[in-house]
């Protein structure tokens, strides 16, 4: 579970966000809309605990973020462009990730790569991917360690028409799973399709119905 509550973020003297409150649990998607710069990557990054927030809190699953842990666990994040060493291979980039906590399970690891459809380049280097390449690597390593939250900036980015699909069905399998998935889209459709329920942002303040 997540829960915001009473959050307020200012940046230099600016404020970003505005007395955010949300609540989500498990076996849902949840939806973040609005348009650019209404606040949506900051609400993810303070979720995740790479921004703190001025005010306000972030429970997840009861510990709070910033007090009792640093930064979210059991999560598979991607906010912004997904970054990878250009000149290794998918594999060797999941490889050096997934050893920066334990080691390095390459069952598991091909197994995410296969999910995201990246086993015919699971030597090519990251360098001669494509965008939707990239990003559906960029999933591979958000699942690899089989997460139970995902949080996903634009998943969707640089995908063409069957790799939206690809992904659509991806994400839809894995709230059957139980994940708890929050995600942004500026395609309505995505929204449509996959969110339970949704969540809109304007000028750093959440709309309510």
């Amino acid at each position: 579970m997540i829960q915001v509550k009473n959050l307020n973020l200012s940046i230099k003297g600016r404020q970003i966000l505005f007395d955010i409150n949300l609540i989500m649990s498990e076996g849902k998607i949840y939806g973040l809309v609005g348009n650019n710069g209404s606040g949506k990557t900051m609400l993810m990054k303070c979720i995740c605990g790479f921004i703190r927030p001025t005010s306000g809190e972030v429970i997840v699953n009861y510990e709070i973020i910033g007090r009792d842990t640093d930064y979210i666990k059991d999560a598979g994040i991607i906010i912004e462009n997904p970054g990878f060493i250009p000149y290794y291979s998918g594999l060797k980039n999941l490889k050096m990730l997934y050893g920066i906590r334990r080691k390095a399970d390459k069952e598991k690891i091909e197994e995410a790569l296969e999910m995201c459809g990246l086993i015919p380049i699971l030597k090519l280097p990251v360098k001669k991917y494509s965008l939707g390449m990239k990003q559906r690597l960029g999933i591979a390593q958000a699942i690899m360690e089989d997460q139970t939250i995902l949080i996903l900036d634009e998943p969707m980015n640089g995908l063409d028409k069957d790799g939206i699909d690809f992904v659509r069905k991806l994400l839809l399998t894995l709230k059957d799973e139980g994940k708890l998935i929050l995600l942004t889209s500026h395609n309505r459709e995505d929204i449509n399709i996959l969110c339970d329920e949704v969540f809109t942002l304007e000028n750093g303040k959440l709309l309510y119905p």
